[in-house]
């Protein structure tokens, strides 16, 4: 009985000093990276969102585990001068908040989108999905054809894929109570340890900037919220996409793809050309690099929206 209790005693000794140590890591990157933005209340969630600029509207959503910082890195101010460009941490991730209850799929986000739209009276913008964050956009033209001029996806998810990467393989918890024992306890001493490995993995074969930690984000994603929000976004895929895919062959709007022929996350031929072949006019654009192409190629990733704006809001 003594060793017991001594057990015990060690056991919540250690996830105390976890949690602990959690809450301390959060307050010093949120104090280092508050909300860049504004935020929007809508169905289903409380939105974060940065906008700049005048003209047509580009809506910009980024990827798994990511945040509108991808986009805030070198993408935003470089299409501002164009159009007006809104770019929205999705419900959980970043600053933004999921109602309590609501759904991670890609359908109930994509109506939390088209909420925002209507609310920010975008009209019709460009959607940009970037990993993710193109499956959402996918998602998103499908639901609300109406609400969407066209799409422009960097390195998007569009298939399901037969092994979610090494990088993200630790978000892989269908138990929410788990998921958020995890959160709090070991996700961010382990984020910490393996952050050059998985961001190698994420950024591979380029190299990591040296300013991703702040500039691009990076350090947000040592909240819990941001580790819950990932894990259940993830396990949620399967719920969406497999319809999804039954139904590219019907869309009928402009779809321009942008994928890195090295890319390491998602495959190329898997995800970028086998979309392109069975989406009618969509045109599927292959360059030297990895994954993170907003971050690591902004130059070319801004002038490929710009050429799908002009395809889908002419």
């Amino acid at each position: 009985m003594t060793f017991l209790l001594v057990l015990v005693f060690i056991v919540a000794a250690i996830g105390g000093g976890l949690v602990l140590f959690t809450v301390r890591t959060v307050r010093k990157v949120e104090a280092a990276l508050p909300p860049a933005g504004r935020f929007v209340d809508v169905p289903g969630a409380r939105l974060h969102v940065v906008e700049r600029g005048q003209g047509p509207s580009v809506l910009l959503v980024h990827g798994l585990a990511g945040q509108l910082c991808h986009f805030t890195y070198g993408i935003v101010d470089q299409l501002a001068a164009e159009y007006r460009v809104v770019a929205v941490d999705r419900p959980g991730s970043g600053y933004s908040v999921r109602s309590p209850g609501a759904s991670a799929g890609l359908g109930a986000q994509a109506d939390v989108l088209a909420a925002l739209i209507d609310t920010l009276q975008l009209g019709r913008p460009l959607v940009v999905g970037h990993s993710l964050g193109g499956a959402l956009a996918l998602a998103l033209a499908q639901r609300h054809p109406q609400r969407v001029a066209g799409l422009a996806l960097v390195a998007p998810l569009t298939h399901m894929v037969q092994s979610v990467s090494a990088a993200f393989k630790g978000l892989e918890i269908n138990k929410p109570w788990l998921r958020t024992l995890v959160a709090w306890t070991l996700a961010v001493p382990t984020l910490i340890a393996k952050r050059d490995e998985v961001l190698g993995m994420v950024f591979g074969p380029e190299a990591v900037p040296l300013d991703y930690a702040t500039r691009g984000g990076g350090l947000l994603g040592l909240r819990p919220s941001h580790f819950i929000a990932a894990s259940t976004d993830l396990v949620a895929i399967p719920e969406d996409l497999p319809q999804m895919v039954q139904r590219y062959s019907k869309m009928q709007l402009p779809v321009s793809i942008l994928f890195g022929r090295s890319d390491r996350i998602l495959n190329p031929h898997e995800q970028g050309e086998a979309l392109a072949a069975k989406l009618p006019g969509a045109q599927l654009t292959l360059v030297d690099g990895g994954h993170m192409l907003p971050i690591t190629a902004p130059e070319r990733t801004a002038q490929f929206i710009r050429e799908a704006a002009v395809r889908a809001l002419a």
